[in-house]
């Protein structure tokens, strides 16, 4: 997966700087369709540019990101309400999106309603597919989009954090394995708070 994106990635990276935030708006748009591109490999770069260079702002980062995370769950939630499930589970195997990833993200959103689209925009798989289900339930579309935004804002302004911290490590920028390690068991801590700040805990809570 990451060798089918590495020329959109590679691409990015030396045209984010003149690309802007309507850049991040069309990858995040991308990260949150059919698509799984990687959001760690698109805020992050940002925030180290808007920090180093001043070019952009962090909170316009955050708010692109969002904006492009909003508009493609919308083209989900929007293609699967006129679509219907069962043209998504026979042909979503054409655009990458299984029976068992919808299925996935069906019991998410059966079990946690408006709660699970804020929590999916922080899950892997989870996230870029939640807008399937919650339209194919008919979800109200602006309870949809509030808890969208919150949770794809909420996801940017980590990662954005994350993007800051890693940039002034000038062993990771380096490239030094050592480094390298570290920051990414630093980034898998963080979201490993946030999952058990905003999920874990509201799963136990519904099991009791």
């Amino acid at each position: 997966m990451h060798d089918l994106f590495k020329p959109l990635l590679d691409w990015y990276l030396t045209s984010l700087e003149t690309g802007g935030y309507p850049l991040i708006v069309l990858l995040m748009f991308i990260e949150s369709t059919f698509l799984p591109l990687p959001s760690e490999l698109i805020i992050p770069p940002a925030a180290h540019l808007a920090y180093t260079k001043g070019d952009m702002s962090l909170l316009g980062i955050v708010l692109a990101g969002a904006l492009g995370s909003w508009l493609g769950a919308t083209a989900m939630y929007w293609a699967a309400r006129w679509a219907g499930r069962p043209f998504i589970l026979k042909y979503g195997k054409f655009f990458l999106v299984t029976p068992e990833k919808v299925e996935k993200a069906e019991r998410w959103s059966a079990a946690y309603g408006n709660f699970g689209i804020f929590a999916s925009r922080l899950l892997p798989v989870v996230r870029h597919l939640i807008g399937l289900p919650a339209g194919i339930v008919r979800m109200n579309y602006w309870k949809f989009s509030l808890w969208t935004v919150i949770g794809s804002g909420l996801w940017c302004a980590v990662l954005c954090w994350l993007g800051i911290k890693a940039g002034q490590d000038e062993a990771l920028m380096k490239g030094e394995l050592h480094a390298i390690t570290l920051w990414g068991a630093a980034i898998l801590g963080v979201l490993g708070v946030i999952y058990w700040f905003f999920v874990h805990r509201h799963m136990q809570a519904e099991k009791k």
